[in-house]
């Protein structure tokens, strides 16, 4: 360790390390996430190239991007991943190398603080990493290369350089507003390399920055043209009043403090789980082998020279980083939530959150240089097991994502162009909306699309309803939904009803028999759309949807839902003796459904032309279970009655016995 502690790749290899622990031991079970999927059908079907046009209306720089990356990395979730992790130890060396520049006799602080940056446990969005990539991370590169070369240039009067700084800020700056606010650091960074009196010192300070000012004012400006321009298309993003005093020092404390401790809560709460030992694990191990490497770097001809007045401007360039770094998104009247989607706005505070706690501890044990490392190490760790524990939720997204897709396929082959489908919400993908869902539904169902409208779209109705898209509920209500640039058009008359239970397998829900009733205590919006569907737009007899992999993943094995979701479209054909089959063949492997509504189709299958003493039997068992499944049960025996007249003594009997008839 010590000579290796000692070579000029030194910094690098640590990088690279830290990378891997933070980010790539689980790296593969992460896939496709929120708008990941948007993006990865947009590539796949419309070609990279539109993307310029997609993003146009949005921010039309960073099409750009999206365009080149997409040429040369396919639609592959495995393959994202592993660029994610390239990324990201791009990010880690870019710090190292800019803080390097404005702190050349400090490699030790420079090393720690470019650590802090890689890990930066505020941000969890690193496994949406087709969207982040492109829409936050590489610009975070190019700015922090801008402020890099920046230094170099005012070291040595160099012109070149100057205008390379230059085409990095704009790289950094024009695709996205997130790094908005990050431009007067490279203000008190220079600030704060120089070392004259003040006055002459602000006037070199104000000079050397003069170009990348007048840049940045021209994307002010640009930025207020193009939002109040009717070039502008907006998300629709609901944003909210907030107050600007409480939001920034909500700021301050969630980037600059308890980010870097939430992994003990996170974690610690769900003790003795496997995954929070796992992570307390990790942390240990990384805090150990970091205070080991730091202890023996830098080598001892480059030991970093005291500089009392160091800590406190970095804290200082630390504070205002995070302050600035919440400007764009509070100016938009978004939230700062952490552990969801919104603490993507924490890429904007990176760098600030960064620096803050750098200068913090540097200052705090500024005369115990062993505590010091110690102390770092232990944080950076906590910072590695924050995003541990982070991929560990997008794994279970990604293994909850693919059951999903997969019951889709074996309950509906195929679908009529043109379907709508609908549910309330899809639970336990709370990273996940109804925009995800709809482009892989498409990826599924309409493998050769060529372009034209988009065939299908799955909303979630409650969230949509009384919007620009769901206007409402009554049959025959046309609406349109915009998707990358193609558009569906579709009618509340070609609807398809679905539900995702909480624990149990997808269901289509048929008005025909009685589902209204029977998943009643479901939520309202849904038992309001359920007289909307339609099963008939299933083509029952095509064969089952393959799905390519990638992106999807390989058939999973044949366990309960599978056997539930053929025994439906077995009964939304009348096919009763393939149900019990079916029903006997999962028996026979010890499998049974966590939810007791997936044994009527069964029983009804018994009931029609199987051992009535069997269905009966089934009955009383899943009332006995869960009681509210007794109409379930009932329309069963009502269709069976109705229907088969043979059976009728049996039906009236169970009618009777469940209570069906007032």
């Amino acid at each position: 360790m010590q000579r290796l502690s000692q070579s000029k790749y030194f910094a690098a290899l640590l990088l690279a390390l830290f990378t891997l622990l933070a980010y790539g031991l689980l790296a593969h079970t992460a896939g496709f996430h929120w708008d990941d999927w948007g993006f990865a059908w947009a590539a796949r079907f419309l070609g990279p190239e539109n993307f310029i046009p997609s993003f146009a209306g949005f921010r039309p720089f960073l099409g750009p991007i999206f365009a080149i990356t997409t040429s040369f990395i396919p639609p592959n979730p495995l393959a994202w991943q592993l660029f994610a992790l390239i990324i990201r130890f791009l990010i880690g060396l870019c710090a190292w190398w800019m803080f390097r520049a404005f702190w050349p006799n400090q490699p030790r602080l420079a090393l720690t603080t470019a650590l802090l940056v890689l890990v930066f446990p505020g941000y969890s969005q690193h496994w949406v990493a087709l969207t982040h990539i492109n829409q936050e991370l590489i610009p975070f590169i190019l700015y922090m290369l801008s402020f890099g070369i920046s230094a170099h240039a005012m070291r040595k009067g160099s012109l070149p350089l100057t205008i390379a700084a230059l085409l990095l800020q704009f790289g950094g700056l024009f695709p996205t507003e997130y790094f908005f606010g990050m431009e007067p650091l490279r203000f008190l960074l220079i600030w704060f390399m120089l070392d004259t009196a003040f006055l002459p010192r602000l006037r070199r300070t104000l000079t050397l920055w003069l170009p990348y000012l007048l840049l940045w004012i021209v994307d002010g400006l640009w930025l207020v043209w193009f939002y109040r321009s009717g070039a502008y298309v907006s998300y629709g993003l609901e944003s909210r009043h907030l107050d600007w005093m409480t939001a920034l020092a909500d700021a301050v404390f969630k980037a600059g403090f308890y980010v870097w401790g939430q992994v003990l809560l996170l974690a610690g709460s769900a003790l003795p789980a496997p995954t929070s030992l796992l992570t307390f694990g990790l942390v240990a191990v990384s805090a150990v082998i970091l205070s080991y490497a730091l202890l023996r770097f830098p080598r001892p001809d480059e030991e970093p020279r005291s500089t009392p007045h160091l800590p406190v401007s970095i804290l200082l360039i630390g504070l205002v980083g995070i302050l600035l770094g919440r400007l764009p998104s509070l100016a938009a009247g978004l939230p700062l939530t952490l552990q969801s989607t919104f603490d993507r706005f924490m890429i904007s505070m990176t760098l600030g959150g960064s620096l803050f706690l750098a200068g913090l501890v540097e200052f705090l044990f500024r005369r115990n240089d062993r505590l010091k490392i110690i102390v770092l190490s232990l944080v950076i760790a906590l910072g590695v097991g924050q995003q541990f524990y982070n991929v560990n939720l997008y794994r279970r997204d990604w293994a909850r994502q693919q059951e999903i897709y997969w019951q889709f396929a074996w309950r509906i082959p195929a679908l009529k162009p043109n379907t709508l489908l609908l549910t309330d919400v899809i639970p336990n993908l709370p990273l996940e909306t109804d925009l995800s869902f709809t482009a892989p539904i498409n990826w599924m169902y309409a493998p050769e699309y060529s372009g034209g409208d988009l065939p299908y779209a799955l909303l979630y109705a409650e969230a949509r309803l009384g919007g620009g898209v769901l206007t409402g509920l009554q049959p025959g209500r046309a609406l349109t939904l915009p998707f990358r640039t193609v558009e569906f058009h579709g009618s509340t008359d070609a609807a398809l009803v679905f539900l995702v239970p909480g624990n149990g397998c997808l269901r289509v829900l048929d008005p025909a028999l009685g589902d209204a009733v029977t998943y009643e205590k479901e939520s309202e919006t849904l038992t309001q759309i359920i007289p909307l569907s339609k099963p008939s737009l299933i083509l029952t007899d095509a064969p089952q949807a393959q799905l390519s992999a990638p992106p999807f993943g390989a058939e999973p094995e044949h366990a309960w839902c599978y056997f539930y979701e053929k025994a439906e479209l077995a009964r939304q054909v009348g096919d009763w003796q393939k149900i019990l089959d079916l029903g006997m063949q999962a028996r026979s492997l010890g499998y049974q459904p966590e939810d007791v509504f997936e044994w009527l189709p069964f029983i009804e299958a018994q009931a029609r032309v199987g051992d009535v003493d069997e269905a009966l039997a089934l009955s009383r068992d899943s009332i006995r279970q869960v009681g509210r499944v007794r109409k379930g049960v009932c329309h069963v025996w009502e269709r069976v009655q109705a229907q088969v007249p043979e059976r009728s003594a049996s039906s009236s009997q169970a009618l009777n016995e469940f209570g069906c008839i007032p």
